[in-house]
């Protein structure tokens, strides 16, 4: 059935393959952006969706009509030095100025990216957490539903050069000398992007299977690997030379040690995992290989 979705983070990794996906399945949508934001990502749909400033949060619902759900996915990991209040202001004010608007509006489901890690890790998880308690403490009047999804680590092609994954694969395409890690003995759940849209897009088709006004739903590939496990096996898929120095870092202060998504709430909704980690991380690094090489011709085509 059609829906009518307002989408944030559009501009970004997984708000970018969520808009895709939701305009080649029919969907009408919409999407609010900074001005600032660069729209690269979703150059190919750019005449199929209705664009939004993010300073006017109530525009949307007046163009769109009636909106089906909100989607947000919108984050300031804090990674580039930000400080803490602009952190704070991505992660939990404007999404709360957001989920009000989208309440007054009478948008019955907003669906919220979380993060898996522990609140106090740093300032993202914090603001993530507070503004997830505000939507858990909004919806207590049953005039919504918020869908909070515990997202664990997603991976693929052309996602942001800090991410862990990305970090570690096109230090191995690259073929580094070096790799710095901490011991590796931290238990995480790699999620292919494709599955994670999938998780998306499971929620939607069954919003009538989601019991409750506010509900947490675990997003991940239900497998637990260790970090020094993902490190060794993209070494081995790239047939890197690159030597691996576990225990040259130390652990982050509240380091999760262990982290694995029970995604029976998900299947319950018709989802399956299509992609185990060396599937996707095969189709992840021949893909950045692929742009790789496309780069380096373009460069020598200049020369």
């Amino acid at each position: 059935m059609k829906k009518t979705l307002l989408i944030t983070g559009a501009s970004g990794y997984l708000g970018s393959h969520l808009a895709h996906r939701l305009v080649a399945d029919g969907h009408v949508v919409g999407i609010i952006r900074r001005a600032t934001s660069s729209l690269d990502r979703i150059v190919g749909i750019l005449d199929k969706i209705k664009i939004f400033d993010v300073e006017r949060v109530h525009e949307p619902f007046e163009a769109l009509g009636r909106v089906d759900a909100v989607i947000h996915t919108a984050t300031n990991y804090g990674r580039r030095g930000e400080p803490v209040t602009s952190v704070f202001e991505a992660n939990s004010a404007f999404p709360l100025r957001l989920l009000e608007a989208a309440i007054f509006n009478d948008v019955k489901m907003f669906i919220n990216a979380d993060t898996s890690l522990d609140p106090y890790l740093n300032a993202y998880t914090l603001s993530k957490h507070q503004f997830k308690e505000w939507g858990c403490h909004l919806a207590r009047d049953g005039r919504y539903r918020f869908v909070n999804l515990r997202l664990e680590h997603m991976y693929g092609a052309t996602d942001d050069p800090a991410k862990f994954a990305t970090y570690v694969v096109r230090a191995c395409i690259g073929n580094m000398p070096e790799l710095k890690l901490t011991k590796g003995e931290q238990f995480r759940d790699f999620i292919y992007i494709n599955d994670v849209v999938d998780a998306y897009v499971s929620i939607l088709n069954c919003p009538t299977m989601i019991g409750g006004d506010y509900i947490d739903i675990d997003v991940g590939s239900g497998v637990a690997v260790t970090i020094r496990e993902f490190a060794e096996l993209v070494k081995t898929i790239t047939g890197a030379s690159t030597r691996l120095d576990f225990g040259a870092l130390p652990y982050r202060e509240h380091e999760t040690m262990f982290g694995k998504a029970d995604t029976s709430r998900l299947c319950t909704l018709g989802w399956e995992r299509k992609h185990d980690l060396r599937t996707g991380l095969e189709k992840m690094i021949a893909a950045e290989r692929s742009l790789l090489s496309l780069v380096e011709k373009s460069v020598k085509g200049l020369l």
